[in-house]
């Protein structure tokens, strides 16, 4: 008798193991129709962030809780929602899908000229770019092809004092439209502090923070300075109240 029993709890066991391994999540990933990536979450949060919500795709979850895709997101639907971790290309847009922070908007490998975007247009020097700031710009483009989709240099300023860009010796290294706050500028930030020397650089600015090298030592991204205040005074951990003002669009480098 007691060997019978264990026999059953035994199967019970197994069979309820087996049905664990089929078990989705909320959050977690799946795969919806068409072999598309997708979330598992509650179908109102899928709809509010334009998303499709998929029957039966996400077992062992509550029945509000769905396979939710986004094939179509980002600069000109040309991106699609799927998980940071799974986004080959390195270029992302943020707040572009539904779900939680990390399933973000990926630009396929197959986008923008095969892998990432076509290789930008450099300044000349007949515009009033200077070429230290050029050679920095063309050494950044080989280092991290694809990823870099406009350049900025000369621009008309009342003072030299107030930009670089004012004299030709700054780039602004667009890897996003402009105003839309993505993630892929960080690695090029770092790159240019480990390169600092190589590029004449002066300092490079990403994501509200800075790195100079006349004051601060090689350290990762998020353990730099905050940027300083411009129009809004006080303003809280380098917050300028925009994404490009911000530098989350584009990398910022000064050149010496």
């Amino acid at each position: 008798m007691q060997l019978k029993l264990l026999a059953t709890f035994l199967l019970l066991d197994l069979a309820f193991g087996h049905v664990l391994l089929g078990r989705s999540e909320e959050n977690g990933p799946c795969t919806g129709s068409g072999g598309a990536p997708g979330v598992c979450i509650a179908t109102a949060k899928c709809e509010a962030g334009g998303g499709t919500s998929v029957k039966d795709k996400c077992p062992g979850t509550p029945d509000d809780i769905r396979c939710c895709t986004k094939p179509a997101c980002g600069t000109g639907d040309e991106r699609n929602c799927r998980f940071a971790s799974d986004c080959d290309s390195g270029v992302i847009e943020t707040n572009k899908c539904p779900g939680p922070d990390n399933f973000k908007c990926c630009m396929p490998k197959s986008g923008g000229g095969g892998d990432g975007y076509p290789t930008p247009d450099f300044p000349s020097t007949s515009s009033g770019c200077k070429q230290t700031a050029i050679d920095g710009a063309k050494a950044i483009v080989d280092a991290f092809p694809g990823k870099v989709k406009e350049i900025g240099c000369i621009r008309k300023c009342d003072s030299s004092d107030t930009s670089d860009h004012c004299d030709g010796m700054a780039t602004d290294m667009m890897v996003a439209d402009g105003g839309v706050k993505v993630t892929t500028g960080e690695p090029i930030a770092e790159w240019v502090m480990n390169h600092c020397s190589s590029i004449d650089c002066k300092y490079v600015m990403w994501g509200q923070r800075i790195w100079e090298k006349s004051q601060d030592s090689v350290k990762p991204w998020n353990e730099w300075r905050y940027q300083a205040c411009t129009v809004i005074k006080p303003c809280t951990n380098g917050d300028r109240g925009d994404n490009t003002a911000n530098h989350w669009d584009h990398v910022h480098v000064s050149y010496a």
